[in-house]
Parts: structure tokens; sequence; C-alpha cells
């Protein structure tokens, strides 16, 4: 991807979520600590779905490589961000804005597609079973995730390539901490069709098929839950699920907030502060919220914690 004909932009300045000096410094302090949670929430999840036998299931594979998603996502923004914090000139290059915009595209993307994968695990886990292991093979789980890591690579470089295939040639001063495509759009000084136009199909189709696979998984497993006569019963069928739904709904609402409306009612600045929470926040609180939920987790990190070369011997 090099820069469109007439285009004069070599780098672009990043203002960040605010310009206050004043907070600058208090702001690199409170996204430092929020980024080293994410680090440490997520290499634990990775860790222990890796070493520990008793979380061999397609359940945590499958949340294994939503910690690696979460972890690359807020890799992507965090650093450069940190970094813009504690200098006068927040700039980064052309290409390295495309590689961040690119890797952020993909990351969210996989992760949409990882959600609705392990809704469809949990699905099969409470209405069928006594075939989940048979379902849900090694070999499926293999295959859901390299197609959702596949599609997402798709999406990113073909919306990176439409965005950055446009001129700059006037303002480079981006009005967001990190290179997202609205504000790219906005500086253009080429016609936008085509990068809207796939950013618009490419989130839409993203969004509308891993909706409409959670909300077909979780209808049948309501109806599944209902079923069950002791309370006993639907309360255990129901806590295995709960985590997953509260990160549904939390990155979902999040999502179409943000992405599914029209460019002319966009704010930016309302912008900025949706993308803090769903490039940074969120991939802080789901390693919190799948442990602290899951008394699976919170053993295996006991058993880990307790001697860490018989975690790996288990393996």
């Amino acid at each position: 991807m090099a820069p469109g004909n007439g285009s004069q932009v070599t780098e672009f300045i990043l203002m960040g979520i605010s310009q206050d000096p004043e907070l600058q410094v208090p702001l690199f302090f409170v996204f430092l600590v929020i980024y080293g949670l994410t680090v440490a929430g997520n290499l634990s999840i990775i860790t222990l779905t890796s070493v520990d036998s008793q979380l061999q299931t397609p359940m945590y594979f499958f949340l294994r490589h939503l910690a690696i998603v979460n972890l690359g996502n807020s890799t992507v923004i965090a650093p450069k961000m940190l970094v813009n914090f504690l200098v006068s000139k927040k700039s980064i290059s052309y290409y390295g804005c495309a590689v961040q915009m690119g890797g952020f595209i993909g990351f969210t993307a996989t992760e949409v597609l990882m959600l609705a994968a392990m809704a469809y695990d949990r699905y099969v886990a409470i209405c069928s079973p006594l075939l989940y292991l048979v379902i849900v093979s090694p070999q499926i789980c293999r295959l859901l995730v390299s197609l959702a890591y596949f599609f997402s690579l798709t999406t990113a470089l073909t919306v990176t390539s439409c965005v950055f295939s446009l001129s700059y040639c006037s303002s480079n001063v981006i009005n967001h901490f990190y290179c997202d495509h609205i504000p790219l759009l906005a500086l253009s000084c080429s016609d936008t069709y085509i990068p809207e136009t796939a950013v618009f199909t490419f989130s839409g189709i993203n969004l509308i098929f891993s909706m409409t696979a959670v909300l077909i998984s979780y209808v049948n497993i309501i109806l599944a839950i209902l079923r069950i006569r002791s309370s006993e019963g639907r309360q255990k069928a129901f806590s295995t699920c709960a985590s997953h739904m509260m990160v549904v709904t939390i990155f979902y609402g999040t999502l179409l907030f943000m992405y599914l409306q029209p460019r002319t009612n966009h704010s930016l600045d309302t912008d900025k502060m949706a993308s803090v929470f769903y490039t940074l926040v969120i991939p802080t609180l789901n390693p919190l919220i799948y442990s602290l939920r899951n008394k699976d987790v919170k053993e295996a990190l006991k058993r880990f914690w307790d001697d860490p070369r018989q975690s790996f011997k288990l393996v």
C-alpha cells in the first residue's frame, strides 16, 4: 500500500484522548495500569488453558484464542498511545498508521467471530451434552478458529487497502488516539465511497453473521434451560454460559453503537470514548469476567500458583 497519487502526507498526528497538558501524565499512568492488567490477565488465561490438563476442552480452547485476540488488540493500540502521552509531537508514520489500523480491524473482526464460535460451543454443551465431544471435536474447533482468523485477515487487508489507497493532501491531524478509518476518511481529499462501502459491508457481514449465530444459540439455550425441572439444574446450566453472555452483551453493544450508523451521525469525540472502552477496557474485563465467575479457571490458577511445574507435567 503506497500513498495515492498526489498525496503529500508521510505521517499523521494523533490528537489523543485529551490535549490538556496537565492531563497527559495522569492519563499515562491510568492507561499504563489498564494495559498492564490486560497483559497480565490475558497471558494468565493463555497460560492456564495451555498447560492445565483439566482445561483442555473446546470451551477453553476458544477462550485461549479470545485472550490472544484481546491481547493483540490492546497491544496494537496501547504502546503507541502511552508513548504519545509523554512526547510533544504525537506522530505516527504513514505505514505505521496502516499497520495499526489493519491490526485493529483484524483483531476486532476475529473477536466478533470468536464470540460466535463460543456461543455455538455453549449451545452444543447445554442442548446436546452427550454428543458434545463428537460435535465440537478438536478438528471442528481448529477449523472454526482458522476460518475466523482467515476471514478477519481478509477483512483487514481489504479495508486497510481501500482506506490507504486514498489521497491525503491537506491536514494530517487525526482526531483520535489511534489510526481508525472514520477520522482517516474525514481527512481524505479523494472520493471515499469505495472505502466507506467496504467498511460498512465487512462490518455488517461480520456483525450480522456473528449476532445471528449468538442469538440462535442463546434462544435454544434458554429454551433448553427452561425445560430443566430442578432449579439446581437450571442454575448450573445457566452458570456455564453466564460469563459469555455478559461479554457478548458488552462487546456487541459497543460495536453496534460505533459502526452501524451513517457517517453523518458520528461524533468523533463520542467515538473516542467508545473506542477506549472496547479497545482497552473490554480486553481487561474479559479475563476478570471469565476467571471470577469460573470455578475451573480459579482452581487451575490455584494449582498453577501452588506448583507451576506440576501444571506443566499434567499436559
